[in-house]
């Protein structure tokens, strides 16, 4: 009997719960090869028409329609221009993106990877990318944190996609990029006082969900917690981030880059 009523709950939680952002790194390609190709480059020569040396970068992993109000995209990473070495040998210079990915088979679990844009964008729902450019001194001193591998510093493997910025108990990719950002602002890894600053300047995002909702993905979802909240849930986004940057005049560029080219305001 308690066997049926944990997978009528389980199918519930599936069924009621809204699609929090998830950090996979493999998912399988929704378009054509050649058209994420295409679309990836695309992304690269914006930035580096923009001049930017280190962007927080956002994709979209879900359908739109799934997402909580208020967040509009699933992914978030920096990407850094960087010297690559190919498979030939040959070195080129393009974009390496360093991402916090859920480890496959252990959701609660993260890892960090640097990919490049486009096996970031490989399994997209939607060919859209946020690119948040902060100011030329910020992105030299993000360039300077993970040069350093003080963003591994940083790293805490526990995850949740609804981690509360404000404490490090659980971590989810926008966290990790958050850290990294006010790292090279603040010049320290002291998480304790990364914490603090974030209390007094950043505002996260509330996750719309009513509580049983959230009980469910608690139970039943291994990528859920909400033990890292006192009541209400908050968590950063790639807009509360962008947001950030602007309202403390650190923002170069904040912008929507679709496939056909189009470019809009973040915010």
């Amino acid at each position: 009997m308690n066997k049926l009523l944990r997978s009528i709950f389980a199918i519930a939680a599936l069924v009621s719960l809204p699609v929090f952002a998830g950090s996979a790194q493999n998912t399988e390609i929704k378009y054509s090869v050649e058209t994420v190709e295409k679309f990836a480059k695309n992304v690269e020569h914006y930035a580096a028409n923009e001049g930017a040396r280190a962007f927080i970068i956002a994709r979209v992993g879900r359908a739109e329609k799934d997402l909580p109000k208020g967040i509009k995209f699933t992914h978030t990473a920096i990407a850094v221009y960087s010297s690559i070495t190919l498979e030939s040998g040959e070195n080129v210079k393009g974009y390496a993106i360093h991402n916090l990915y859920q480890k496959e088979n252990h959701l609660d679990k993260s890892e960090l990877v640097i990919d490049y844009p486009v096996d970031f964008f490989w399994g997209v729902n939607s060919l859209k990318v946020g690119i948040i450019i902060p100011a030329p001194n910020v992105q030299q001193r993000i360039i300077d944190v993970i040069a350093s591998g003080k963003d591994k510093v940083m790293h805490n493997e526990n995850y949740s996609v609804i981690a509360n910025p404000f404490n490090n108990i659980f971590q989810n990719c926008t966290e990790h990029t958050l850290n990294v950002i006010n790292s090279g602002i603040y010049q320290t890894t002291d998480i304790e006082q990364l914490k603090a600053n974030s209390k007094q300047h950043f505002k996260p995002q509330k996750v719309k969900a009513s509580p049983f909702k959230l009980l469910l993905g608690n139970l039943f979802m291994d990528d859920v917690s909400t033990k890292d909240h006192p009541r209400k849930v908050y968590t950063a986004t790639f807009t509360t981030i962008g947001q950030y940057l602007k309202n403390n005049e650190l923002l170069s560029k904040a912008v929507v880059l679709k496939s056909d080219g189009t470019i809009s305001q973040l915010l």
